[in-house]
């Protein structure tokens, strides 16, 4: 199995390594409750997507 013959310097290996970060997730209004959503995903708060309820959202219990 073949082997480098040099070791590749730090520069070269940085200059690989910057397309390796995270990205901010796009995140719009939901047009019917007003919340933060990704576009094109149902609504984490009111489970709704282009109108149309898609997920049922169970409202969560006070803790008495």
């Amino acid at each position: 199995m073949p082997l480098p013959k040099r070791r590749h310097s730090n520069q070269r290996t940085r200059l690989r390594r910057t397309h390796y970060k995270l990205n901010v997730p796009t995140v719009t209004e939901c047009p019917r409750c007003h919340a933060p959503a990704q576009p094109h995903h149902a609504c984490p708060s009111c489970g709704y997507y282009n109108g149309r309820l898609v997920v049922e959202i169970k409202e969560k219990q006070k803790a008495e």
